[in-house]
């Protein structure tokens, strides 16, 4: 992702949510993702596993970096096939491949897990899964060439999405719901746009079959442990009836510290191209990320509760949709 402000803000801070929302968010009481029933009492919604969302960022970064043309991104790659494969109802599967500008052919697969498709229009929830080559934000010069572990920037809102995945299978939504695994975000330079956003570039011009999704939701490290999400710039201008939706769930369910109601960033990232197709999509992220793009970004700067917290907000959207 890229910011049109050259600053960078980080202000650290322990999220202070109240000890039971946060037991609701991680399925457990210990805040940092102890496990709690599969279902509320109350109501049929499931309830989300901050716990083992975290386990799932933790076996993406063990692939290695992720990388187009890697070993690791070769080995992902077969193992979300089998994964999804597994517990959607319908699977695409998109393989492509985009020649850069450093020469490189990049072999490229998006997956679109589908949940109750028949049921549309889908709500559309992604994140991209590839990692970056090169830590451009380290502040050694000798650990720029390093690729990014990427355990918040990629497998925090993959992995948020592969608990999502796992519990529509066990427990089917009152509406479709369309998980969406974009590769190639995070390759190229983002300040002209070059070599960057190619899985959702590839989505938005290779659509299935009168697809028409209500709205999407771009999940893009949201890991963080000192947790801060505010509203996006562009998601503002193009998708403002979405934010409104978003944001609303996070206050009812008590996130309203987490979950902030006012403009931050102003970024591109993978919910322009959607946009651009004519689905409005928002980008939840915590931008004031202090490892971001340097080798730094390892499973340890990740939380269980801060993935139970959105995972909490994207269950609510999608098993009540407010």
């Amino acid at each position: 992702m890229s910011e049109r402000r050259a600053s960078r803000v980080w202000a650290g801070r322990v999220v202070a949510t109240a000890a039971a929302i946060v037991a609701t968010a991680c399925g457990g009481a210990d805040g940092e993702g102890g496990r709690g029933p599969a279902a509320s009492a109350a109501t049929s919604e499931p309830r989300f596993d901050g716990a083992a969302a975290f386990e799932l960022v933790v076996q993406q970064v063990a692939f290695g970096p992720r990388v187009p043309g890697s070993a690791g991104h070769r080995a992902m790659a077969e193992w979300l096939e089998e994964y999804l494969s597994a517990r959607a109802d319908t699977l695409i599967v998109q393989r492509f491949s985009h020649v850069a500008l450093d020469g490189r052919t990049l072999p490229l697969v998006n997956f679109l897990a589908r949940f109750r498709p028949s049921a549309s229009p889908p709500v559309l929830l992604l994140a991209h899964w590839d990692t970056r080559p090169v830590s451009d934000q380290a502040l050694e010069p000798e650990d720029r060439g390093k690729p990014v572990p990427g355990a918040n920037d990629g497998a925090s809102g993959t992995a948020v999405l592969l608990q999502l995945a796992d519990m529509l299978h066990r427990v089917p939504p009152p509406r479709g719901v369309d998980v969406l695994l974009v590769d190639g975000e995070d390759y190229g330079d983002f300040t002209p746009g070059d070599d960057v956003f190619l899985g959702s570039r590839y989505f938005a011009s290779h659509l299935p079959q009168d697809y028409a999704a209500e709205y999407g939701v771009l999940l893009d490290m949201v890991g963080d442990r000192d947790l801060d999400i505010y509203v996006e710039g562009n998601s503002n201008q193009l998708a403002p009836e979405v934010v409104d939706r978003v944001w609303g769930v996070a206050q009812r369910l008590g996130f309203s510290d987490v979950f902030h109601r006012r403009v931050r960033h102003t970024i591109n990232d993978d919910h322009i191209p959607l946009n651009e197709a004519g689905i409005p999509t928002i980008n939840v992220i915590d931008f004031d990320f202090p490892y971001w793009h340097t080798p730094e970004d390892t499973p340890d700067k990740v939380s269980a509760s801060s993935l139970g917290v959105v995972g909490a907000v994207v269950t609510r959207l999608v098993y009540r949709g407010r």
